[in-house]
């Protein structure tokens, strides 16, 4: 107990001087800001304020009251500046952007065959194929370009029909599966794919022909895994490779693509 008593930091006189000790340092912090306080903003005649509190919120409250006004000011700067330019930029927006037509006259050489549509200028050439010339052997698989079940030709290159607008397909020589053959004479390719049974669902089929036809007259059907890579942007999810692949080869070899 004696040792209790001779250690200042456990006994109650210990914690009153530490007590006092801290009050005047915030004592002596208060000060230090209401001088600070009192260089930036003016304090009003002394003899106004009763306590060294209600001349501290005095300052405060002018302090704040001097923000808000800087605040409201640069806001007003702000809209005015925005007034004037705004007009000005939404004014060149509407003069650089061009007025797209809602509807276009569109000139499409399908299978031999001239047509003229009316067509949103944003139509892709394989839903005007389908849905306004009624040409359905082109499939819509994926509507992205990674399937390549919507292969025809344009001018004898493979073309994504999904990822070609109409509108750029002016003038130019447009084949789809239904004018690859003669008549009710198939064509080679075509016979070939039923001899090596290079179909399952067939939905891919018609894409497939398209492209191997395109692929033979490129050159690119040598051997085996040439046409497989030059052929590889068209999937079969029947898995009917093998049998695509043999009825390239076989055509390729007796060169009647």
């Amino acid at each position: 107990m004696k040792r209790d008593r001779d250690n200042e930091n456990v006994t109650g006189d210990g914690v009153r001087a530490a007590g006092t000790k801290n009050c005047a340092n915030r004592a002596t912090k208060v000060s230090g800001q209401l001088e600070r306080l009192h260089s930036e903003v003016p304090l009003e005649p002394e003899s106004q304020f009763a306590s060294l509190d209600e001349a501290t919120r005095h300052l405060l409250e002018r302090e704040l009251s001097r923000r808000r006004f800087l605040a409201g000011s640069m806001a007003v700067a702000g809209g005015v500046v925005a007034s004037q330019v705004l007009p000005y930029a939404e004014a060149q927006t509407e003069a650089a952007t061009p007025t797209v037509p809602d509807v276009a006259e569109v000139n499409l050489n399908v299978n031999g065959r001239a047509y003229a549509l009316q067509l949103d200028p944003r139509a892709s050439l394989l839903d005007t194929l389908r849905d306004d010339l009624g040409l359905t052997g082109a499939k819509k698989g994926c509507n992205q370009g990674t399937c390549g079940a919507c292969t025809v030709q344009v001018d004898g290159q493979r073309v994504l029909a999904c990822l070609s607008l109409a509108l750029m397909t002016q003038g130019r020589e447009i084949t789809t599966i239904e004018g690859l053959s003669d008549g009710d004479t198939l064509h080679p390719l075509q016979a070939a794919f039923i001899r090596h049974d290079a179909f399952q669902c067939g939905y891919c089929t018609t894409g497939q022909i398209m492209s191997g036809d395109a692929c033979i007259r490129e050159g690119h059907a040598g051997n085996e895994l040439e046409i497989r890579e030059w052929m590889s942007g068209n999937l079969c999810r029947c898995s009917a490779y093998p049998g695509i692949v043999a009825a390239i080869q076989e055509v390729a070899a007796q060169g009647d693509a």
